[in-house]
């Protein structure tokens, strides 16, 4: 895991007290890479002073070290890479003591005349080394007591700083889960609804035709009635939905982390947004991505939508008109996955068309590519037309633009999951408004899917 600016911060600091109070002519700090099972760790240089003694001699560095370095559990291989100028002992310095040392407090400080080698462990696990040495005269016990403090300092932030990332990380992924558990949430309410209207309207249809002393007639307001609370219980979860996202507690910024690798001591890394693309649900199939795509009837999809369709328009005083020529070649795509695509499309004419408007459902349109031909199916309506501003963001989820502020209701999301659905199955849809149908001052709007001949 990386270090913090932070923590390279305090060696930063411990590394300038060994210069200027103990007079330390070099310090290094070297922290171990990522351990890696099965390959051998290296030590890499995080604060060096001064910084161009640091040279990286890869062969033979356990000789460079005193024999009782090979005593310390798991050390001898964590040092392979230790640089050499770093920790070769001078003879001029240390004489004959050149191979005398010490154990520290804790059982692991190696110490030589003029230069001290102090790992940073933390219960029992070896995290770097600390590298100090001094020219001019040899280190006396308590300024040997005061290094191994600064190493037990540097150690003890060390795991801190770990800790902090970790949890910091932890927090993140928690919120990154959360956030694409709203959103399928989301999905599923919006879902929702095209059924359950299309449920009240086969009820309120229904119970217009049944004459007043007909028996079925209470049956018919049962279930209007029941279908009228299951929309109040939808409208409840989704501001319940809404109440939990808004109330969210927001992830600090990531620190600036410190790369730690071979090839530079010290390098500021930032750690690039993480995009979550929220699943889509289908109904029967779970979470979505479009699990398999084949061969599909378009006519075979649409025609229970229009069925639907059409007895909304009639409740609202629409007219639907639909042109699905036959035999229609099959597309590439997953059935359950159009049907979605279509409903939102189709529900949204419905919705934004006036009284008395017009909504046109058009099948076989083609286009072609220098990879194949495809078929495009266009949903039109007569409605207030989408402002130019809104058509760049018009795919964002929860982006509704001048709609937002209309009695007309809505959640933002249809659009966003047409496409993302759409998308998946290697298509594409366009929208267009003024729709391509209008006429005498009407705007409308329309929208096409297309999709690669199977």
């Amino acid at each position: 895991m990386p270090a913090s600016s932070e923590f390279v911060a305090l060696c930063q600091a411990q590394v300038a007290l060994l210069t200027q109070a103990l007079g330390a002519t070099l310090s290094v700090v070297y922290l171990t890479e990522e351990f890696v099972e099965g390959q051998e760790a290296k030590l890499i240089p995080v604060v060096a002073f001064p910084e161009q003694t640091v040279l990286w001699q890869e062969k033979d560095s356990l000789a460079l070290l005193p024999d009782a370095i090979e005593r310390l559990n798991n050390v001898p291989r964590l040092l392979s890479a230790a640089p050499q100028d770093s920790l070769t002992p001078q003879k001029s310095d240390v004489g004959g003591g050149d191979r005398e040392g010490r154990r520290g407090r804790n059982g692991h400080t190696l110490v030589q005349q003029r230069q001290i080698v102090l790992p940073l462990i933390h219960e029992g696990v070896v995290m770097g080394l600390l590298v100090t040495n001094r020219k001019d005269r040899p280190w006396n016990e308590q300024e040997k007591m005061e290094i191994e403090r600064i190493a037990h300092t540097m150690a003890i932030a060390c795991i801190l700083d770990q800790r902090s990332q970790w949890l910091s990380q932890q927090f993140s992924q928690q919120q990154r889960l959360q956030t694409q558990q709203n959103d399928l949430l989301h999905n599923l309410l919006h879902q929702l609804r095209n059924p359950l209207t299309a449920l009240r309207t086969f009820g309120k249809l229904l119970l217009k035709r049944l004459q007043l002393e007909d028996a079925n007639r209470d049956i018919a307001s049962n279930i209007l009635r029941e279908s009228d609370r299951i929309q109040e219980l939808l409208q409840q979860f989704d501001g319940v939905v809404d109440m939990t996202v808004n109330h969210r507690v927001s992830l600090p910024a990531f620190p600036e982390l410190v790369s730690v690798d071979s090839k530079t001591a010290v390098e500021s890394v930032t750690e690039p947004p993480s995009e979550n693309k929220p699943l889509l649900l289908l109904p029967e199939t779970g979470l979505m991505g479009v699990e398999s795509l084949a061969p599909c009837s378009v006519t075979q999809v649409l025609e229970p939508l229009i069925t639907s369709a059409m007895a909304i328009a009639q409740e609202r005083n629409l007219k639907l008109k639909a042109d699905i020529p036959s035999n229609l070649p099959l597309v590439r795509a997953n059935a359950k996955a159009l049907r979605e695509v279509f409903s939102n499309l189709i529900d949204n004419a419905l919705k934004y068309t006036p009284s008395e408007g017009i909504i046109y459902i058009q099948a076989g349109l083609e286009r072609q590519f220098p990879h194949g031909r495809w078929q495009g199916v266009g949903v039109s309506d007569t409605g207030p037309g989408i402002p130019p501003q809104d058509l760049e963001r018009l795919f964002e989820r929860h982006y509704r633009g001048v709609q937002a502020n209309t009695s007309i209701p809505g959640t933002g999301l249809g659009l966003a999951i047409a496409r993302d659905l759409v998308r998946q199955m290697q298509g594409e849809i366009e929208v267009f408004s003024p729709s391509i149908h209008s006429a005498d001052g009407v705007v409308g709007a329309t929208f096409i899917v297309w999709l690669p001949e199977s």
